[in-house]
């Protein structure tokens, strides 16, 4: 996948982006998603997972760190919220590795900046920055 840019001017900018990577990524797809707080990850990662057949409400798993949804064709989404992680060796604690390294299933890593030792070479990396109170720059890339 080719690296680039856009502004979104709305959560529903963002949504959309997010729907347009679902449908083109394969699954074993990891995700690092970067962002301040605020910045749009939990919006993104709902329409993600929605995109890809998640019917559950997703939400942010700050306090139990992974959530695991089940797809209807027996694939996985794991949502990894690592604010509350230190380090990769904490996070291999809770088998991080395990969800990182399944070949049936998208992996999308809030606070991946936790682990970025142990993340692969071709997770695709998404930046959302704060331009506004409207507007967001998203950059992905690997």
């Amino acid at each position: 996948m080719e690296n680039f840019k856009i502004i979104s001017r709305s959560e529903n900018d963002t949504a959309k982006l997010a729907q347009e990577l679902a449908s083109k990524l394969p699954r074993g797809t990891v995700i690092a998603l970067y962002g301040d707080l605020g910045a749009g990850k939990t919006v993104f990662s709902r329409a993600f997972a929605k995109a890809i057949g998640v019917k559950e409400t997703v939400s942010s798993p700050t306090y139990t760190i992974i959530q695991e949804y089940l797809l209807d064709d027996g694939g996985y989404f794991y949502h990894l919220d690592l604010y509350r992680i230190k380090n990769s060796r904490d996070a291999l604690a809770f088998a991080v590795d395990e969800y990182l390294n399944d070949g049936n299933a998208y992996a999308l890593v809030e606070w991946p900046e936790r682990i970025e030792d142990i993340l692969g070479a071709d997770t695709l990396i998404i930046n959302i920055n704060h331009l506004s109170d409207t507007e967001r720059e998203i950059s992905v890339g690997k």
